[in-house]
């Protein structure tokens, strides 16, 4: 048990949806062990969550699920917010910081289909499911078949959607699903071989407020270095590409194992896309678990050698997102 500081209690602030609550009270737990103080839950609504008949891409601006926390932070009637790291933007505003980030869960995509078909057996013209341009470029790139369907909403509609046969198939990320203990409901893991992960995909982030001496002490207590040190990586590919949910990125960091590579090892790949699939620009490196951040800049200067900027404006540049899709 940690010093409490004169603390009477500690608030975090979450979304609302069965996940995000889910992920509160998991950190919630491990706060109140490392901490022996009371914990409470404070739900925020976000602009993400009121916008549902929008594809975020359309929605545009950063920080969709969580400025509403970050404000509530701020002004400080929360003292920690919990987040989904594929969720959080790269530039974080002034005063906040990302300080602590448990193990990760699984980061692969999954696909839910009615017919318990796997991605290359769904039938040709398939209604696919997915709000994200990252997992449609991807699909266009192997499957240009296939039709891509916008959903949006809480993680239980989506998957009825797939299982009731309005659609072919929904392809989700694997981490909520199984933390909800909805993993029988899993058709087919994808292979990262497949389709990259978001960057953060199956990490949850506690930010602080950087001056909360007590608060980045607790965090300390909470995180998984190496799933931190990952997720570093994976968001300077984000950062320096001026990523988000607007264009087709993506960044997947692990460990490795192996005598060749050496005790610290980590791997990388890393993606960036058009929405059509036409181009799909793809990136391997290992590097040290010391050091993400160069191994991150490393794969970004590989994509730029690839055409990855060029790629990046064409995206931005279109009209209107719905010449995306």
């Amino acid at each position: 048990m940690m010093n409490q500081k004169q603390r009477e209690k500690l608030v975090i602030g979450t979304r609302g949806s069965k996940l995000a609550l889910w992920q509160a009270h998991y950190i919630k737990d491990m706060v109140a062990e490392a901490t022996g103080l009371p914990v409470e839950i404070k739900t925020i609504k976000t602009t993400g969550d009121k916008i549902l008949d929008v594809p975020l891409a359309k929605v545009g601006g950063k920080g969709l699920f969580t400025k509403e926390l970050e404000v509530e932070l701020l002004n400080g009637t929360v003292d920690l917010c919990v987040h989904s790291m594929k969720d959080v933007p790269t530039d974080l505003p002034e005063g906040l910081a990302i300080a602590g980030i448990p193990l990760r869960e699984d980061a692969r995509d999954v696909l839910i289909s009615h017919t318990g078909a796997g991605f290359g057996e769904l039938p040709e013209g398939a209604r696919v499911g997915t709000s994200s341009l990252r997992r449609i470029a991807h699909v266009r790139g192997l499957r240009p078949d296939i039709e891509i369907v916008d959903v949006r909403g809480n993680l239980d509609t989506r998957m009825g959607k797939a299982e009731s046969g309005e659609l072919d198939a929904v392809i989700l990320a694997a981490a909520g699903i199984r933390r909800l203990g909805w993993g029988s409901r899993i058709t087919t893991y994808l292979s990262t071989d497949i389709m990259i992960s978001a960057v953060g995909q199956g990490a949850i982030g506690v930010e602080i407020r950087k001056d909360d001496v007590y608060m980045n002490e607790v965090c300390k207590h909470i995180t998984d270095a190496d799933t931190f040190a990952c997720i570093t990586a994976e968001r300077i590919v984000m950062n320096r590409l001026e990523g988000g949910c607007q264009v087709p990125i993506a960044a997947y960091c692990r460990r490795i194992a192996g005598v060749e590579h050496g005790e610290d090892a980590i791997t990388m790949d890393a993606m960036v896309g058009s929405v059509d699939g036409s181009t799909i620009l793809r990136v391997s490196e290992v590097g040290s678990i010391n050091n993400p951040v160069a191994l991150g800049e490393l794969l970004v200067g590989q994509l730029r050698d690839l055409g990855a900027d060029e790629v990046l404006r064409e995206v931005r540049a279109a009209a209107d997102v719905a010449d995306l899709k």
